[in-house]
C-alpha cells in the first residue's frame, strides 16, 4: 500500500507537475507515521527528494495568538490553525516554482510552531501532507482540499488512539491529570469533528503500527 501514492492520477493541469496527497484523520490515528513512510518509500524507489512531507501542524497558531484569541484550552481545534495560510502554502507547492519551498512544523518540546523545518525541492514530484482537518467543509480548509489530487482518511479505533494520545501528552510533560483533561476536553471532541468529515475523503486506510 505504501507505493500506491506513486500511482495516483497525474496533476490536473500540465502546469502542475506534482501530485499532492492529503492524509486526514483524528488525533492519534497515525497520520504522520504513514506520511513519513510514504515519503520514504517514494525516495527509496525514485531517489532522494522525489517526495516531501508537509505537516499541517506547522500552521498551529502561536501560544501568544492563542492567548489573544482565548483559545489556549482549545489548542488543536480547527480555529487554532491558520487554515488560510496552509491553503496558500499548498498553492505555492502546486505551482512548482524553480526554487526550494520551506515548510513549517510544530515542535513538541517548545510547544510552538517553528519555521522552515521541512523543504520541498524543485524536482519533488510527490507531496504528502497530513493533518486532522484536511477534509473539513469550512473556509480555508475547502481551499486547501481543492489543491489535493487525493485525500485519504487514516482510521484507527478510538481506544487505540486515546492510548497513543495518553502516552504522547505524558511524554510532552503533562501531568496525568492534565493529560486526562486534555483528552476528554479537547482531543475527544476534535476527533469527533474529524470523524464527521470522513465522507469527504477518497478512501480509508490504516496507518502502519507505531513503534
Amino acid at each position: 500500500m505504501l507505493t500506491t501514492a506513486l500511482r495516483l492520477p497525474g496533476p490536473r493541469t500540465s502546469g502542475t507537475p506534482r501530485t499532492l496527497l492529503g492524509l486526514a484523520g483524528p488525533p492519534g490515528a497515525g497520520k504522520s507515521v504513514l506520511a513519513r513512510a510514504l515519503v520514504q518509500a517514494a525516495d527509496d524507489r525514485l531517489g532522494p527528494g522525489t517526495a516531501a512531507y508537509v505537516p499541517l501542524d506547522g500552521f498551529h497558531l502561536s501560544n501568544a495568538q492563542l492567548r489573544r484569541l482565548a483559545l489556549t484550552d482549545r489548542k488543536g481545534s480547527p480555529p487554532s490553525f491558520d487554515a488560510h495560510g496552509y491553503a496558500a502554502l499548498l498553492a505555492r507547492i502546486a505551482a512548482a516554482p524553480p526554487h526550494d519551498i520551506y515548510v513549517p512544523d510544530y515542535d513538541r518540546t517548545l510547544h510552538e510552531p517553528v519555521a522552515a523545518r521541512h523543504t520541498v525541492h524543485p524536482h519533488c514530484r510527490l507531496v504528502v501532507t497530513e493533518g486532522n482537518y484536511l477534509a473539513l467543509d469550512a473556509p480555508g480548509w475547502r481551499e486547501a482540499r481543492a489543491r489535493l489530487h487525493a485525500l485519504w482518511y487514516v482510521h484507527a479505533p478510538d481506544d487505540l488512539r486515546e492510548r497513543r494520545l495518553h502516552s504522547r501528552h505524558l511524554g510532552n510533560g503533562s501531568s496525568p491529570e492534565q493529560t486526562t483533561a486534555r483528552i476528554t476536553g479537547n482531543d475527544r471532541p476534535n476527533g469527533e469533528a474529524v470523524k464527521a468529515s470522513r465522507p469527504h475523503c477518497d478512501r480509508v486506510v490504516l496507518a502502519p503500527p507505531l513503534g
